[in-house]
């Protein structure tokens, strides 16, 4: 009850102290104003580095040349067929030797990878629909880049756990022949 009868007074003490405080704090100028130090976060992605931190049982590519990738280390020549964690050789050497016979295997794959990555060589190339209808017939979807963009998408989906295939023709196929 004494709070209402001396809200009078404390309703005319509010102003006077707003204004007391507004003159106490004087608002720094920019260059006065210290920017957020970077150290920290330069520290934490130093411990958290991906590209090297890569368990030993899963497949990392590293790079690539005109006529091979090298992944974990080795150097492999010749078209690549990557599934999940599994590597292995491929037998088309250009991009016209992509048949379905030669994806054959995912027909008996389990489980089925969600997305087949179709590494062209140097240059995208428009894929056979005969073969797009046998990708899509086993339950993948295919995403055809050139072989550089190809193993940097496996990496990253590959690093996120999710089940993968890349068929991967060496950078160096040019134009299909």
């Amino acid at each position: 009850m004494g709070l209402r009868g001396g809200s009078g007074a404390v309703a005319g003490a509010l102003p006077n102290l707003i204004r007391s405080l507004r003159n106490e704090s004087h608002p720094k100028t920019r260059a006065q104003q210290s920017l957020p130090s970077l150290r920290r976060a330069f520290s934490l992605y130093d411990q958290i580095n991906l590209i090297d931190n890569v368990p030993d049982d899963q497949l990392r590519f590293q790079g690539y040349t005109d006529t091979g990738f090298k992944v974990n280390g080795v150097d492999y020549e010749g078209s690549l067929l990557c599934i999940g964690n599994m590597l292995m050789s491929w037998a088309p050497k250009k991009f016209s030797d992509i048949t379905p016979d030669s994806l054959s295997m995912f027909q008996l794959m389990r489980p089925i990878p969600e997305i087949l990555i179709l590494g062209c060589g140097r240059y995208i190339e428009p894929v056979d629909p005969e073969v797009r209808l046998f990708v899509r017939s086993t339950g993948m979807k295919l995403e055809a880049v050139d072989s550089r963009n190809a193993i940097s998408t496996y990496n990253i989906l590959n690093e996120e756990g999710r089940i993968v295939a890349a068929a991967l023709l060496p950078y160096g196929c040019g134009v299909s022949s």
